[in-house]
This record gives structure tokens, C-alpha cells and sequence, in this order.
């Protein structure tokens, strides 16, 4: 073909791109791809925080099992197009079936690939053809896939046993002024939020952007505030331990220097009470994790202090949404946040995929039983208060 072409006095590339692809398990394979990780993930308008280098690497080096990895590459004409980061199942039984899942666990809100907006579907047809599911024991499982994610177009070119199935309910705000915001609340909810702010703008509060050499410390304040607020209600274990204050502080500094972050600090009389960390992407701003001394809640509304502040930068930045992420707290109900759940991502090759139809049952039983849980919960306190009283 590329003869003929010449012949006929036509450059070769005329007979069109070169794909290719590539699947890399060396542990070291996310580090070294960074600038192209990242420079796929800026042409990727899905892209989250979560999908960058500096997430994934720091991550992987934090969390990751030694020779569990999985990246597989798509390049079009030798340019980046096209990736995705996985890793093997933990046990004996994830190593033998082949199990897949996506990078991140519990520490992340979406979980997605990487695919160029300029040839988005065929790199999603490519990426799902060379994903390593051949046997009928193998499987992929992603779990919080925002139903806008590029991993939906991988869905729709894999050929195997697919399901989709719901996944953790995020909640989220339209990036506007917050005079705007408000207007979305009732009017005695309203006014009260305007005094609350008229409140913090006397109060003294100095606020602070983080630059990237200042990160680690803030982080460090981020936590420690974290565990405060938290001491007597029962703080999330992982986020006391050394590898996740190690992941945070490295993958935050990362976002930071990229734009992908930022992390909002406030001083009062010279001590710093309350740390933020909002993550930023093309689509959404989200609320990712903070930490507040307890004594500044007897004094000041927190929440409207930190929504102010994310308001503002998520605005500026041109950003269209401000994400609350997973979760239902009552600080964000006050808002009226819209809801969108996120999606469970199965794929298996053929057909019957035993793997895969074990997880969608383990998976359809799980819900069942929170939804069971859910619905007698509420008649079980009353119960039992009830019984209390008697």
C-alpha cells in the first residue's frame, strides 16, 4: 500500500495512523510515564485530579504490591492516546483469576482512563482490545466511574460480558458567586448563611493558598487538625496512618506545581485553625479532605469558611461545578447539592465469564443488604429507644 501511494506521488502517512499498543507491569512503569500520562491527561476532557501522574505514582509507591501492575498504552502515530492503570487483586485467588481493578481503593471519589478527545472512540475501541481478559476466569472491575467518564466509552467497545450497576451517591454545586449560591436556599436558611459570612468576614481569619514548597507542612496541619475534629466521634483509620499522610503530602505537592490542586490554609491570631484540599479538573472542583480546630466551630459556621474560599478559586479557574464528592454529611445538605451517582464498571471476556458473573452477584447482594439495612435501620433505633424508655 505504501508503494502504491508513493507511486502515485502521495505522502505515506496518507494511508492513514499507526496504533499500537502496549501493556507495561514493571512497578516502576507510572513514574516513568509521567509527562506523558499527564500530557494524555490534559487532553482528556474527563480527567479528574485522581487520573494525573502525580496522584497514580505517589499512590502506587504508597499502596501498590509489588509486580501487581498493569498500564496499558495506546499510541497513535508513537503519540499517547490512550491509558489506563490497574492492578492485580490481592490473595492467592486475585493472583490465579486474572482479577483486575482500577488504582486508588477507598481514597478516591472516580476512577477512570485516560482517552484524547481528538480520537477518544477509537482509543477506547484500541484500549478495550488489548485489555489482558482472555481467560474466562479474568475480570476488570472499576468502581466509582462518574457516568460521564471516559472508562464508559471502554465499556461500550468491549465485546465480553459487560454490567453496569450503581455505585456511591456525589452530590454537586453549580461554581457560582456566593450571593448566587445562596439564592438556591430558603429564605430564613439564606439570611441565617449571610450572617453566618458577615460573621467570619469580622472575625480575623487570615486565609493562605499554598505554594508547592509549603505543601508537605500544610498537609501535616491538614492532618493534625483532621484528628482533632475527629477525636470523639472516630476518625477513618487509614487517614492515621504514616503511608497516607506519605501519599498526601507527595501527591498533593504534585497537584499543586500542576494546577491540579489547591490547598487553602486559615490563620487566626497567629495559629492556623482550619486546612483545605480542593482538587481541580477541567469539569469540577471537589472538596477532597480538611481539618478544623474544634474550638473554631464553637465560633465560626465552617463550612461556609471553606465553600467560600473553593467557591472563589473553582470560579476564577473557569471551573463550571463544585463537587462535594461521595458522602451525604449534613454540613453539605444545607447547600441543596444536586445528586449523581457513580457508576460499577464489570467487564469479563465472553459471554458466560464466571469470574464476572461472581462479583455482579456479590456485588447485587451487597446492595441488597445495605438497602435492607437502610430501610430497618430506622425502625430498629425507634425500637430500641423505645425499649430504653420503657
Amino acid at each position: 500500500m505504501t508503494a502504491d501511494l508513493a507511486s502515485a506521488g502521495l505522502p505515506a502517512q496518507a494511508a492513514g495512523p499507526r496504533w499500537s499498543t502496549e501493556i507495561r507491569r514493571d512497578d516502576e512503569a507510572l513514574g516513568a510515564l509521567a509527562a506523558e500520562w499527564d500530557d494524555l491527561a490534559a487532553r482528556c476532557r474527563t480527567a479528574t485530579s485522581f487520573q494525573s501522574a502525580a496522584w497514580q505514582a505517589s499512590w502506587w509507591r504508597s499502596y501498590g504490591r509489588p509486580g501487581a501492575l498493569v498500564v496499558v498504552l495506546v499510541r497513535r502515530d508513537g503519540r499517547l492516546v490512550g491509558a489506563g492503570a490497574f492492578q492485580r487483586r490481592a490473595g492467592l485467588l486475585g493472583r490465579l483469576s486474572g482479577g483486575l481493578t482500577g488504582l486508588g481503593g477507598a481514597l478516591i471519589d472516580f476512577t477512570d482512563v485516560l482517552l484524547d478527545d481528538d480520537c477518544a472512540a477509537r482509543a477506547a475501541a484500541e484500549l478495550a482490545a488489548a485489555l489482558p481478559l482472555s481467560r474466562p476466569w479474568h475480570s476488570l472491575e472499576l468502581r466509582e466511574v462518574h457516568p460521564d467518564a471516559a472508562a464508559q466509552q471502554l465499556f461500550e467497545h468491549w465485546r465480553g460480558a459487560r454490567h453496569r450497576l450503581p455505585d456511591s451517591l456525589c452530590q454537586y454545586l453549580p461554581a457560582v458567586p456566593m450571593e448566587e449560591l445562596l439564592k438556591r436556599l430558603p429564605g430564613r436558611t439564606a439570611q441565617r448563611s449571610r450572617v453566618k459570612l458577615r460573621r467570619i468576614a469580622e472575625s480575623g481569619v487570615e486565609f493562605r493558598s499554598t505554594p508547592p514548597e509549603e505543601v508537605p507542612e500544610a498537609v501535616a496541619g491538614l492532618l493534625r487538625l483532621h484528628f482533632l475534629q475527629w477525636q470523639q466521634r472516630g476518625v477513618t483509620p487509614e487517614h492515621r496512618s504514616e503511608r497516607f499522610a506519605r501519599h498526601l503530602a507527595e501527591s498533593t505537592t504534585g497537584l499543586v506545581a500542576a494546577r491540579r490542586a489547591a490547598v487553602h490554609q486559615y490563620w487566626l491570631d497567629g495559629e492556623l485553625v482550619a486546612v483545605n484540599l480542593l482538587l481541580l479538573s477541567p469539569a469540577f472542583g471537589g472538596l477532597y479532605l480538611y481539618g478544623a480546630h474544634p474550638a473554631l466551630r464553637e465560633r465560626l459556621d465552617i463550612a461556609g469558611l471553606l465553600f467560600g474560599a473553593a467557591l472563589d478559586e473553582v470560579v476564577d479557574a473557569g471551573i463550571p461545578v463544585l463537587s462535594l464528592l461521595r458522602g451525604q454529611e449534613p454540613y453539605k445538605q444545607r447547600w441543596r447539592p444536586d445528586a449523581l451517582a457513580n457508576q460499577r464498571l464489570l467487564l469479563g471476556p465472553g459471554r458466560l465469564a464466571p469470574a464476572v458473573a461472581v462479583l455482579l452477584l456479590a456485588a447485587r447482594a451487597r446492595r441488597a443488604a445495605v438497602e435492607l439495612l437502610r430501610s430497618r435501620l430506622p425502625r430498629l433505633k425507634e425500637a430500641l429507644a423505645a425499649r430504653r424508655r420503657s
